[in-house]
């Protein structure tokens, strides 16, 4: 696909969120991700650069947006508020007599002036969901930047999900996934995480037509109720279905697909010494040989990073059907794709 079509059917400033966009538009930057997946180096951003702002600590996300901006003739410039940049505050009305120098309206107008794409990535600061779900630091720079947004993971992990997508188009060699069943099982992890990627999992799975069981150890577990109610919407839509099993060999029978992840309970949300003991008792939730014998030779895949024997076993991990590092390279070319058809919306 040529940049002027991925220019032609996109019409969205901002990628905060892949709800927000259409699912033609979403399946194209796919194909176009796999063309340059075929001829990495192309002059689509010659001469343009992109702000990449980090809240949190990164290996894909840096590496993947830096290098594919290279790839595609743009400057890419790292930015750490608090270390290497100033520390920032984002509320309306803020007195800022904190440790904050720089509002983030003030950052997000200059920026714009240097750039033509700002990427964010801030994760929830764990400790009030009521706040955390507003997603603040993302939506203060798209507010105020007067050029395109990138979200590149807050409460949702949307370049994740296209990377995603595009592996288990490759697996299974067809972009019609409809009708796979797909199992979102949550995982053990010694430290309460972020559902980021697991609400966009439930999103693009959805999305995409398939038959989504999310497994959870109960329904503490269960997913912010915004990316339930839009999963389940999808899925109607698309004549896909969205389930929720907390019975681990039903889920895994004859699945197609098993996408695991590690989250924190939000009942729990800033009390996370109370959610530890029932995290606890779930460490059997693992992805394992014996779990995975029960689908119908179903490809595997995580996010990454991942603990080992910990999330999945090392069999799991290493096996022939395991899409983990096929997934991570993709961040890499889906970005790319969507660099270029966001730097033309703005044009």
């Amino acid at each position: 696909m040529s940049i002027t079509e991925v220019k032609a059917l996109t019409t969205h400033k901002h990628f905060l969120t892949t709800q927000d966009w259409g699912w033609d538009e979403l399946s194209s930057l796919i194909d176009h991700a796999m063309e340059l997946k075929q001829h990495p180096i192309q002059p689509l951003l010659k001469h343009k650069s992109i702000a990449l702002v980090f809240f949190n600590p990164s290996l894909r996300t840096r590496a993947s947006f830096d290098i594919g901006a290279s790839h595609l003739g743009a400057h890419a410039v790292v930015l750490e508020p608090g270390a290497g940049s100033w520390e920032m505050a984002f509320g309306e009305g803020e007195v800022m007599d904190g440790s904050a120098e720089e509002h983030a309206k003030e950052a997000a107008r200059v920026l714009s002036r240097y750039c033509d794409i700002i990427a964010v990535r801030a994760f929830p600061k764990f400790k009030d969901w009521s706040v955390d779900r507003q997603d603040l630091v993302l939506h203060t720079f798209a507010k105020h930047a007067t050029v395109p947004v990138i979200n590149m993971e807050t409460i949702t992990h949307p370049c994740q999900e296209l990377a995603h997508l595009m592996a288990l188009r490759e697996h299974f060699g067809t972009n019609d996934l409809r009708g796979k069943k797909y199992v979102l099982t949550w995982t053990y992890h010694p430290k309460p995480l972020n559902t980021a990627v697991a609400n966009s999992a439930a999103l693009i799975a959805t999305r995409a037509g398939m038959d989504v069981t999310l497994l959870c150890p109960n329904e503490q577990y269960l997913l912010d109720e915004r990316y339930m109610n839009h999963a389940a919407q999808n899925a109607q839509q698309t004549g896909g279905s969205f389930s929720v099993s907390h019975d681990i060999d039903s889920a895994y029978a004859e699945a197609d697909v098993v996408y695991a992840k590690s989250w924190g309970a939000i009942p729990y949300f800033g009390n996370w010494e109370a959610e530890k003991p029932m995290r606890d008792q779930h460490k059997h939730f693992i992805v394992d040989e014996r779990k995975m014998a029960l689908t119908n030779n179903a490809a595997f895949s995580h996010c990454l990073p991942a603990r080992r024997n910990i999330k999945a076993t090392d069999a799991v991990m290493d096996s022939p059907n395991s899409l983990i590092i096929e997934e991570a390279e993709n961040r890499l070319h889906v970005q790319k794709a969507l660099m270029a058809a966001v730097a033309g919306t703005s044009n």
